[in-house]
């Protein structure tokens, strides 16, 4: 099988496109074998796009976090499987389908763009201490679950240590979270360091975390609601807007994407 290494803005995927019946694996095991960073591609995650539809043109989309758990949402792997659709099949705009639910796709000359589905949003989830001050996170669910904490330093934070211990927080039990510490970076603008669960590890950059980021400071008065740039780790910032006939309910994510390099499978 023939294979793209692909990132989105730093979130980094093994890609795996249009595959035959003969493609059909337990995927959360090669999931697993394939993401690690010694001795398989290494990836935050593995993603399978299958065309369904060439007019209109619809694809399905699964993700597999490195650890061979199920994404239900990933914004970069959808903003990446759709760079592919229009690289192999001439498509700009398009349907993804992941995990059941149904997400736009606009690819233009530098930006891939896709929707996020915005469900609960709630402050004060949770509590705990970061560098010896008490801070409040709040809950955004994107698509996944995701907690923003408001820091004045992201850069000050052992996003590891506090990340995991987040993610594991028994208030969040059983599913857990994903992790996010979100300061403000100017007029609408915000920086990042997300821990992601499934990887288990902070990564350079997260879809969902921004959209989440950018909800939670809508709601506590950092940035106003319209288009908000959310630079992270790898120096490739992300973009949330909210939609134009669903501005409360679903937001546009888009940003680069770097196909990396391309191999066959052994």
């Amino acid at each position: 099988m023939r294979f793209r290494k692909i990132h989105g803005a730093g979130n980094d995927f093994v890609l795996l496109s249009d595959l035959g019946p003969e493609g059909d694996k337990e995927w959360p095991k090669e999931a697993e074998r394939l993401c690690a960073r010694r001795t398989g591609v290494g990836a935050d995650g593995l993603v399978v796009s299958r065309l369904i539809s060439g007019s209109p043109a619809v694809l399905e989309v699964a993700c597999f976090n490195a650890d061979g758990s199920i994404a239900s949402m990933c914004g970069n792997a959808l903003r990446c499987s759709a760079w592919a659709a229009h690289r192999d099949h001439g498509f700009q705009q398009m349907s993804l389908h992941m995990a059941g639910v149904v997400h736009e796709a606009v690819v233009s000359d530098d930006s891939v763009w896709v929707t996020a589905e915005v469900s609960s949003v709630l402050p004060r989830r949770l509590q705990t201490v970061i560098n010896g001050r008490p801070t409040w996170f709040d809950s955004a669910h994107t698509g996944t679950e995701h907690v923003v904490a408001i820091v004045d330093d992201v850069d000050a934070i052992d996003a590891v240590l506090v990340g995991r211990l987040v993610r594991h927080h028994a208030d969040l039990a059983p599913l857990g979270t994903n992790v996010n510490f979100v300061q403000s970076a100017g007029h609408q603008a915000l920086k990042i360091r997300t821990y992601e669960r499934g990887v288990e590890a902070e990564t350079l950059s997260c879809g969902s975390g921004a959209v989440a980021a950018a909800v939670v400071a809508t709601m506590r008065g950092l940035v106003a609601r319209r288009a908000v740039t959310v630079h992270n780790r790898a120096g490739e910032p992300l973009t949330v807007r909210p939609h134009d006939t669903r501005p409360n309910r679903t937001h546009w994510v888009g940003g680069p994407v770097t196909n990396t390099f391309e191999g066959v499978l052994a």
